[in-house]
């Protein structure tokens, strides 16, 4: 899929790209926490949502597309903050091939 985007105010989707950070708890585990690590511009695309139920209770699973510029540290694992919404990358592709821009795969989980 060959694009050719022109328009320099399509990434119009401020985020911020965060990595897990895990600490010891002192009490022989380990506590869970996310780093900032880059202000980026995107695009976000709602791809699917998913009906569900976990443990008697009714939810959804929303699924988003993210277009970001290529950059070399994103990775599966990783998270994006957006207008008090997390994002959590699940894959991570280059759509055409030309290392311009990638598209992660993300599902939308509570913050």
């Amino acid at each position: 899929m060959r694009r050719s985007f022109n328009d320099p105010g399509w990434l119009d989707a401020r985020l911020t790209l965060e990595v897990p950070s895990e600490a010891a708890d002192g009490q022989g585990g380990a506590t869970r926490d996310w780093v900032s690590v880059a202000g980026l511009w995107g695009a976000v695309h709602p791809v699917s949502v998913r009906p569900g139920e976990e443990a008697a209770v009714a939810n959804a699973t929303l699924t988003h597309r993210v277009t970001i510029r290529a950059r070399d540290d994103v990775l599966r694992g990783m998270r994006f903050s957006w207008r008090g919404r997390v994002l959590a990358i699940e894959a991570v592709s280059d759509p055409d091939e030309s290392g311009a821009y990638l598209d992660c795969m993300c599902r939308e989980m509570a913050p």
